[in-house]
């Protein structure tokens, strides 16, 4: 079965789930609070991935990775946090708004922002296995695939309100089944190479989301944020829309390459543990 018939389904959920969780107001906060706001969007779209490129130019396996690999790792590293970021700031008992505003903010730019980026690692690392980036493709297929289902979902919320948040309650609780579901099936796929590269890759994937979630906190600290606002630029900075990142990767429109997507298998995994970990700390921890 070909990957991209399940994550299809499921990243159109899960952007049109994040529009039915948009209002207008939360557009507001860009001008009545725009301090987070810029620095949110400046961990995810800038630091995350210089910081993803100089973990792979610094990590001991990294002079052994594939360039399919890279290409994926970076892929990773540019797809900003999906609905689920927001799900996992409401657990942490962070800023809600400002991590649904952050998201839509970031969807919106790197519609732009990853082409370039993309296109720039491809012509780097992409000629010795013959992988080059069509440019219009994927950005006509975010188009399709991100901004239209957040548009008809945030449309739904504005005139039809009750519908959306009854809709919004069914699909949270099948967002992360369906992720299950699309992570057993790849693993089953492509089982010997998750399992030969899962070391390497996992040690590595790992450590992003860790130094990224870091720089987050880190920012806040910095800027003298408030404890809610640091815990949502840490989910924010450090979650990943891994959905984009596969459906890219497999789309026959663009890579077409389901090994592209297996760090992106390993990053959803190691990813879930790691800030269900963090959540969990938050519980203890007084901010």
């Amino acid at each position: 079965m070909n990957a991209i018939f399940i994550v299809l389904p499921i990243l159109t959920l899960l952007m049109f789930d994040l529009g039915l969780t948009l209002k207008p107001q939360d557009f507001q906060l860009v001008v009545t609070r725009p301090k987070p706001i810029l620095i949110g969007l400046l961990g995810q779209i800038v630091l995350l991935p210089l910081i993803a490129w100089m973990i792979i130019r610094l990590f001991p396996f990294s002079a052994a990775l594939s360039p399919l690999f890279i290409i994926g790792i970076m892929l990773v590293a540019c797809s900003p946090g999906g609905s689920s970021s927001n799900v996992f700031s409401m657990l942490a008992k962070g800023d809600v708004a400002l991590s649904v505003t952050l998201t839509a903010c970031s969807s919106i730019i790197t519609l732009f922002t990853l082409p370039l980026i993309m296109a720039w690692v491809t012509s780097e690392v992409g000629e010795a296995v013959n992988i080059h980036l069509p440019v219009g493709k994927l950005l006509m297929q975010n188009i399709v695939l991100m901004v239209v289902p957040v548009a008809v979902g945030f449309i739904v919320n504005l005139f039809r309100s009750q519908a959306a948040e009854k809709i919004h309650n069914v699909l949270k609780r099948i967002a992360m089944p369906a992720l299950v579901l699309l992570v057993t099936i790849f693993f089953f796929q492509h089982k010997e190479t998750i399992v030969a590269e899962f070391t390497s890759l996992g040690m590595l994937m790992s450590l992003l989301i860790v130094a990224t979630a870091g720089c987050g906190a880190l920012l806040a600290l910095l800027f003298r944020l408030s404890s809610k606002e640091r815990r949502t630029l840490v989910i924010e900075i450090g979650m990943q829309n891994a959905a984009q990142a596969i459906t890219i990767a497999c789309s026959p429109l663009i890579f077409n390459n389901e090994i592209i997507a297996i760090p992106a298998i390993i990053y959803a995994l190691m990813m879930n543990l790691i800030l269900l970990a963090y959540v969990g700390l938050t519980k203890f921890v007084k901010s």
